[in-house]
């Protein structure tokens, strides 16, 4: 099993758009089937060096993690995330 954590720093870190964020990241769910499993956590300290939110996904390959990628969906949700994201960091590791 491979797990993605997506670190998230929002352009504006306001209660509706972590909101907004949130619910598109987890529209994923059940719409590609790659996608072993999705989780979105939220930062709860605040601070120059927090991110706001957290992507966890799950996959049970390198192949299905680059089908993914791919993914119209997933990447109708990228553009979405490019116009409220202000940085990100990523980490693919196996479990």
């Amino acid at each position: 099993m491979l797990t993605n954590n997506l670190l998230i720093k929002l352009k504006n870190n306001s209660p509706e758009l972590r909101s907004r964020v949130r619910e598109r990241l987890l529209g994923m769910k059940g719409q590609i089937e790659n996608l072993a499993g999705i989780e979105v956590r939220e930062e709860v300290r605040t601070g120059q060096s927090a991110f706001d939110l957290m992507l966890i996904t799950r996959f049970r390959s390198i192949e299905d993690y680059e089908a993914y990628l791919i993914h119209p969906i997933h990447v109708e949700v990228s553009a979405f995330m490019q116009g409220v994201i202000e940085s990100g960091a990523s980490l693919l590791y196996q479990d």
